[in-house]
């Protein structure tokens, strides 16, 4: 084997693995991109089950409550008596106002929750109409919510999860990747964009 042809061979091969490389690397951003939308949606699933479960379980004890103080509430060991339409009527009444009530005090618990990190950068992208870059939103993110720090990673990967979502639009600008709320999103945060509680975020 000439020289030449050793040379040729092993430009043939550092090509090769150089591709291999890019290619490699390109697969890894894929998947941090898909582990953090899995994580945003865990995230979001584990939040509407635990919500379920609280409302379930108030929801019993407002009928549990409302029938005791209605006398509708049957001790063990005895035959259930057909309730009067009189009392039928007030036990519902009752039950619906300490439902209203319950409601009205979960309500305002969930008002006071931190907002997830999608929901944030919604807000932001939403308060002003121009594509925003991820590292400007993350500059702001910073600035008005101390308390949260999370990394420009996080902050893109997350955005990403929102365009996926259809709740963000992305614009590309030469050679940069811009961001705006989407066209049918501008009517407010979305429930959900809760995005999720994203590690460190």
């Amino acid at each position: 084997m000439t020289s030449q042809s050793t040379a040729t061979l092993r430009s043939r091969y550092i090509e090769r693995a150089a591709s291999d490389l890019e290619e490699n690397r390109h697969q890894q951003e894929e998947l941090t991109k898909a582990l953090a939308r899995l994580k945003h949606e865990e995230a979001l699933l584990v939040d509407i089950l635990s919500l379920a479960e609280r409302h379930e379980g108030l929801h019993v004890a407002a009928e549990s409550s409302a029938q005791e103080r209605s006398g509708t509430h049957v001790p063990a060991g005895r035959p259930a008596q057909p309730p009067s339409q009189q009392t039928t009527r007030r036990s519902a009444h009752l039950r619906e106002r300490r439902l209203k009530r319950v409601l009205a005090e979960s309500g305002a618990k969930g008002k006071s929750r931190q907002p997830l990190l999608g929901e944030i950068l919604t807000a932001l992208l939403g308060a002003q109409s121009e594509p925003r870059l991820a590292k400007e939103l993350h500059a702001e993110l910073t600035a008005k919510h101390p308390d949260r720090s999370p990394t420009p990673q996080v902050v893109r990967n997350t955005l990403e999860s929102l365009v996926a979502k259809g709740q963000v639009q992305r614009h590309k600008q030469q050679r940069s990747v811009m961001y705006t709320l989407a066209d049918d999103a501008h009517g407010g945060v979305p429930a959900e964009e809760g995005d999720a509680v994203v590690a460190g975020g």
